[in-house]
């Protein structure tokens, strides 16, 4: 198929002088020039400077500035408003967001329009929909009266100030709009730190916010070395509370930063996410469950599935029936229409998937699909089938977070159920099951913050989504993002 033909705007957006959005301003910053490679070809496509210092205290002070007077003042409802413009704008540019996404990451297209930027359009659309729904409550209180006066106490939501959003790689656009559609809707500001390998979409995020109104401050993006801004901005005297999403070893001392100044932190970290699928499934029925929990964009999303429990009478079947499906998709340039396997974002990445499959190798797993890189440029890997030696392989206890599906037979369901919840990790999992008592059993058993039946990955954004144990501590969505941008003031009153 044809592929994508680039658009003029995006062509002139990469050639500008990148760096950072302040105070509702592009700013190129201080510091040194970094190179934005396209995943797909190895290519340079275009420069963003790092932020330093400096950088970090502009866009603070901006953020703060516009948190005590512009975007505190305006109506809860004229803030709605204001997100639901943004929707508008960010759909008026669909394509150019996808393409420029697609540079960055590697994402195929369709991915790009269809998850990356329409669920951000939908999710910045129920954000908005919060606005005037943030509620506090009265309670009658009970101090006697000496002469015939009252007493009444009420809670209010107040917005807890400047938030620093610390953004991950695989979804840099809709990650985004989760933790800053739900902090502007609270009243709060951000400051927004995408990653390294994905730093352009916000800037023409936080522009498209500027063109269609926000106020100066209310949305900042500050790009460079994580390792260096992450500390500064969440140790900055104005950042009132840090929200992340990455791996557990950085999201464990982002969390211990920000405890140690007394301030909260959002996490939504890692998994080792598990897919069980149960006898009464059909061969056909459990790989289309697999293709759709373990590699779609190259297994790089926080919830896929990367363990997979098959029982043991189906599983050489179900492994064959796979391996023929992988075989059958089209290896391209994720700019080409019909292309179903792409590169890995970056080849930091892909080095690393490279390594554990080697290790896999050591321990006595039988690779029976993929394992490699395909003979073209980029950071290409092959969707890729192990059959796991046992349940202490390597690859059934650390995130891969890439296309590689780890497969154990299991005989007893009950056991079957001990050995998916052994692991530190809680962040999703999926059973699948024509038997809707199982279905209901499995779910309330297994241990992760969301657990799907019969599908994997699909997200709304009136669900709470998060993990337990080590992948973290927060809820992304529904309506207990409240508790995560505003705290709870208590008023009493006597009349």
């Amino acid at each position: 198929m044809t592929q994508v033909k680039q658009l003029a705007a995006v062509s002139a957006f990469l050639q500008r002088d990148h760096g950072h959005f302040i105070n509702g301003l592009s700013q190129p910053g201080g510091g040194a020039l970094r190179p934005v490679i396209d995943p797909a070809t190895g290519n340079e496509v275009a420069r963003v400077h790092d932020g330093c210092a400096e950088d970090v205290s502009a866009a603070m002070a901006a953020a703060q500035q516009a948190f005590l007077g512009s975007w505190a003042e305006m109506p809860t409802l004229a803030r709605g408003n204001m997100m639901l413009k943004l929707a508008d704008a960010m759909e008026q540019h669909r394509e150019e967001l996808a393409q420029i996404e697609t540079l960055c990451s590697g994402k195929t297209i369709a991915l790009s329009r269809g998850l990356e930027v329409d669920q951000a359009v939908a999710f910045l659309r129920y954000f908005a929909g919060w606005s005037g729904k943030i509620y506090g409550e009265t309670t009658e209180i009970s101090l006697p009266s000496f002469n015939g006066e009252k007493y009444r106490g009420f809670t209010q939501r107040e917005p807890l100030g400047v938030v620093v959003g610390i953004i991950p790689w695989n979804f840099s656009i809709m990650i985004a709009i989760w933790k800053m559609a739900a902090a502007l809707v609270c009243g709060c500001t951000v400051v927004l730190k995408p990653s390294e390998f994905t730093p352009l979409t916000m800037l023409r995020v936080a522009q498209l916010a500027a063109d269609v109104g926000f106020p100066p401050g209310t949305i900042n993006v500050l790009n460079g070395n994580g390792g260096l801004l992450g500390p500064l901005l969440i140790e900055h005297p104005f950042c009132a509370k840090v929200t992340f999403t990455g791996s557990v070893p950085t999201g464990r001392a982002v969390g211990n930063a920000a405890s140690a100044l007394a301030k909260p932190a959002t996490l939504e970290l890692g998994g080792k996410n598990a897919a069980l699928f149960l006898a009464d499934m059909s061969v056909s029925e459990m790989v289309d469950g697999i293709m759709e929990a373990g590699y779609v964009n190259q297994g790089q999303i926080c919830a896929s599935a990367e363990r997979f429990y098959l029982p043991a009478e189906k599983m050489d079947e179900v492994l064959s029936a796979l391996i023929q499906r992988l075989s059958q998709l089209k290896v391209a340039s994720p700019f080409e229409e019909d292309c179903q396997v792409g590169p890995l974002a970056n080849k930091a990445h892909l080095e690393k998937i490279l390594k554990m499959v080697a290790r896999a190798k050591e321990d006595g797993d039988e690779i029976l699909y993929g394992g490699y890189s395909p003979d073209r440029p980029g950071y290409y890997f092959l969707p890729t089938v192990v059959k796991v030696r046992s349940e202490d392989s390597t690859l059934m206890r650390e995130e891969t977070f890439g296309p590689v599906g780890s497969f154990l037979a299991y005989d007893d369901e009950e056991k079957v159920l001990q050995q998916i919840n052994n692991t530190p990790f809680g962040l999703a999992a999926s059973v699948w099951t024509h038997n809707f008592n199982k279905a209901i059993h499995y779910s309330e058993r297994i241990q992760a913050g969301i657990v799907w039946i019969n599908m994997h990955t699909f997200l709304d954004p009136a669900l709470p989504f998060g993990g337990i144990k080590s992948s973290g501590n927060g809820r992304e969505f529904g309506s207990a993002f409240i508790n995560d941008y505003t705290r709870l003031k208590s008023v009493m009153m006597r009349y």
